[in-house]
Parts: structure tokens; C-alpha cells; sequence
């Protein structure tokens, strides 16, 4: 199982595992998700890394219908700006390759940031930690394991 997983298990954290056939071909990893698992867009998010202009990494968790507004996070993370890490750089941070980053069970735990949008929710869905598999689990879970903070930081 994935390190993602291992973490939930290791904690007792309720949670429930969905998989699908991942399509090579699909241009949005966390929208094909949402598709292929008749999921509710709103209630699956992604897990974004971003480089801080301090040097640091952040990571930022907002729904598939939106976009990571990177000047909220860099407000959040009190930096003065932030951008999109190169790939091979938030493979190499958090231990996963792109389309399965999961922001759990992370190599090298990183300030991390998910959208208020999870607030109301009853469960959300974040990578498992491959292509193809997906955890739901409650909001309050993901931001107690993560260390996570609750901040606007999605964008249409």
C-alpha cells in the first residue's frame, strides 16, 4: 500500500479507498478522477506543490474545478510570492509522482495549505498516493494528519 495509505492506517483514521483505471491519455488527473468514480468535482482536490520565494516548498490542496491561486498562498505560507515547483522537484519532495501526489504520507513534511471550500464538507477525496486510487476521507482528518491550515485559496 502507499505511504498515504500507511499513514491513515497508522493513525485509525476512518477513511475509504476508490479505484479506478487510470487513462494515460486523460489531460486532468483530479478531473478524470471525479469522472471515472461518478464523484462530485467539488468534493475531489488536488495536491499542488509550490515553491515559495523564500526557497521554501508549500503545498497547496484545492478542488479539481478550480485553480491554485498562488498569491493566497504565498500570503498564507508569509512569503511574497509563489509559483508552480518544477515537476521533478515535487516528485522528489513529497516521494510521488505527478498525478499521485497525495498530501499525506509525504517524504519531507511541507507547510501545507487546503482550501476553505473542505470546510462544509462531510467527506473529500485526495490522491492515494498513484494514479488511479483516491482516498475519502473527513476534511478534519486530512487537516489534523497534514498539519494543514484552512485558507481561501482556490480560484474559478
Amino acid at each position: 500500500m502507499t505511504p498515504a495509505v500507511k499513514a491513515l492506517e497508522r493513525d485509525g483514521a476512518s477513511f475509504v479507498l476508490l479505484s479506478y483505471e487510470h487513462d494515460p491519455r486523460a489531460p486532468a488527473y483530479g478531473e478524470e478522477a471525479a469522472s471515472a468514480l461518478g464523484l462530485a468535482p467539488h468534493t475531489v482536490f488536488k495536491t499542488l506543490v509550490a515553491r515559495l520565494d523564500d526557497g521554501r516548498l508549500a503545498v497547496g490542496i484545492v478542488p479539481v474545478t478550480s485553480q491554485l491561486d498562488l498569491k493566497a498562498l504565498a500570503k498564507a505560507a508569509r512569503a511574497r510570492r509563489a509559483s508552480m515547483a518544477e515537476a521533478a522537484e515535487a516528485e522528489r519532495s513529497t516521494g510521488y509522482v505527478l498525478g499521485g501526489i497525495s498530501p499525506l504520507g509525504q517524504k519531507k513534511r511541507l507547510p501545507t495549505f487546503l482550501d476553505a471550500s473542505a470546510e462544509g464538507l462531510g467527506k473529500m477525496h485526495v490522491s492515494g498516493g498513484r494514479r488511479g486510487l483516491e482516498i475519502a476521507l473527513a476534511p478534519a482528518d486530512l487537516i489534523r494528519l497534514c498539519h494543514a491550515r484552512l485558507v481561501p485559496l482556490a480560484r474559478a
